[in-house]
């Protein structure tokens, strides 16, 4: 029963640092694309923004999930290599955004939050999944 709720204990903690991951990666995504993300998403239904935020959770999700699967014997290590790597991803999905912001034409961000469908969203989102697929690889 003791590996139960060792295991139960584990969980809890380690999704608590995926939601904050996860929650990183919303802010982040706010932060790069200009007006109020979740009115963007929820109220005027902007398929662009919801793809392209989308394509920064499922690439946090799967950094923190390599993580866990590849963690440590000792939870403490576990945790901190999560938070570290999950950062890791943020802040390369950051800087893949400015690097493609700075060679294509126009501002990424306003291209990623237009209502009328872009390719840019696509190309941006790949490379969100990209950069988390190569973090992940580093993991494990």
């Amino acid at each position: 029963m003791s590996d139960v709720i060792d295991g139960l204990f584990g969980a809890t903690v380690f999704a608590g640092v995926g939601v904050v991951l996860l929650v990183g990666g919303f802010l982040l995504t706010d932060w790069l694309t200009p007006g109020a993300l979740r009115h963007q998403i929820w109220a005027e239904r902007n398929r662009n923004a919801a793809i392209f935020l989308s394509s920064a959770l499922l690439g946090v999700g799967a950094i923190v999930f390599t993580s866990i699967i590849t963690t440590y014997d000792d939870m403490a290590t576990g945790l901190a290599s999560t938070a570290i790597f999950g950062a890791l991803g943020l802040l390369l999905m950051a800087a893949a955004f400015w690097i493609v912001d700075m060679l294509t034409p126009g501002r990424l961000g306003a291209l990623l939050v237009d209502p009328e469908p872009h390719p840019a969203v696509w190309v941006s989102s790949a490379t969100n999944l990209a950069i988390a697929a190569i973090v992940c690889a580093s993991i494990a």
